[in-house]
């Protein structure tokens, strides 16, 4: 499967969005507090990122595994640089 590419506030985002619109978490009214993800180097499926460090999820677990698995067979991580962008705007 080829991968889409986003950039690391978009992943975080998809998976905040995909982990909050779980019945089970938007019954309990549970915050989880989503990581940016980390580059890394490719893995055996050809993934180039994880995410560790969740917060709020104890007792969500499997839930953070299954979003973090769909998406991370969905999307790989771009090569952009978002803080070298934002700060070429400001001439650094």
């Amino acid at each position: 499967m080829i991968r889409k590419t986003l950039n690391a506030s978009r992943l975080q985002d998809e998976v905040s969005r995909r982990l909050h619109r779980i019945h089970e978490i938007v019954e309990d009214g549970v915050k989880i507090r989503v990581p940016r993800p980390q580059k890394q180097e490719p893995d055996a499926s050809g993934c180039n990122w994880t995410m560790k460090h969740f917060g709020n999820a104890i007792g969500y677990e499997r839930f953070v595994d299954e979003v973090l698995s769909e998406v991370r067979a969905q999307y790989n991580l771009s090569d952009s640089d978002e803080t070298k962008d934002i700060r070429s705007l400001f001439g650094e």
